[in-house]
């Protein structure tokens, strides 16, 4: 959760009794006092507002009624048990959820610009989920019980409203699996440009598995997605002691859900669409800044 404005300097009393407020209120699913603390007083105006926009989104966003309130965050570190994939699924949810309860202390309708962040560190079986966006309210709107939250920037948001597009949430899909290759069939002898089916089709299998998770993820949040990240890699692991070659293969999509009016005609219409461009964005044109992934695994990617 966001760190507190508290002075530098506490008792060890002081200190054990934020951590154990700061504990419970995760078991919970809450906010800590502190932290609950600071939004409401960025909500009442009692601290400066923070937030992750430019100057140019600052204006933009205010002349559509969309004012910033505070900037947000949320972690979850998940340990993986018998599933990555599900436990990739959990760390994310887990995360969303937090940033969400925070949006709504801030009195927040939605929080924008959110960035999917992890740490690299080699910590087994192991995975850091952290969030950072800005907490908005738009004027004329109470605060909301369910803040949006939303990976596109305050310009592509208010982008999106002028085209009677709402951003509504974010789906996650994703797809961990293992090829233990017994007979060597992955193996290529010198013959050309050869393809590898088998690895073709245990490919094509992880990328379907994740793709279908995320419409699975966005069909309760809207008809449709801007996705703005797709990451995969697939691994190549020595085998010993008489044990098998492995490939270890993970695709994981993550889009921003949309929602527009279900009888509106072309061309605002939009479909159940990925797109699998993972750099710049189609909307505005701006350098990706939502990329999270960074690999750390011992041995290369194919």
């Amino acid at each position: 959760m966001s760190h507190s404005n508290e002075p530098a300097f506490q008792t060890p009393a002081e200190h054990d009794a934020r951590i154990a407020d700061i504990e419970d209120a995760l078991r919970a699913g809450t906010v800590p006092t502190a932290t609950r603390a600071r939004l409401d007083a960025a909500r009442t105006g009692k601290l400066p507002w923070i937030a992750t926009m430019s100057p140019a989104e600052l204006l933009v966003a205010r002349s559509h009624g969309v004012k910033p309130i505070a900037a947000v965050s949320a972690t979850c570190w998940m340990h993986y048990g018998w599933s990555w994939t599900e436990g990739h699924a959990q760390g994310w949810e887990a995360a969303l959820r937090r940033l969400r309860e925070e949006a709504k202390a801030a009195g927040a309708n939605a929080v924008l610009d959110v960035k999917m962040r992890t740490v690299p560190l080699n910590v087994e079986h192991s995975m850091d989920f952290t969030l950072v966006g800005t907490a908005v309210r738009v004027e004329g709107l109470p605060p909301s019980v369910d803040p949006i939250v939303a990976t596109v920037p305050a310009l592509e948001f208010v982008r999106l409203l002028e085209a009677d597009v709402v951003a509504t949430g974010i789906a996650i899909g994703a797809q961990y699996d293992w090829l233990n290759d017994w007979r060597g069939s992955a193996r290529q002898t010198w013959g050309g440009n050869v393809e590898s089916t088998v690895l073709s089709q245990f490919w094509e299998k992880i990328r379907r598995a994740a793709h279908a998770e995320l419409r699975r993820s966005a069909a309760t949040q809207g008809n449709g997605v801007l996705a703005h990240i797709n990451f995969g890699q697939l691994f190549e692991f020595e085998g010993g002691n008489n044990q098998p070659k492995r490939f270890l293969g993970r695709q994981i999509v993550i889009a921003t859900t949309v929602d527009t009016p279900r009888h509106a005609p072309s061309p605002h219409a939009i479909r159940m669409v990925i797109d699998m461009h993972s750099g710049r964005t189609p909307l505005a044109g701006r350098q990706r800044h939502h990329q999270s992934y960074a690999s750390n695994e011992e041995e290369g990617g194919i």
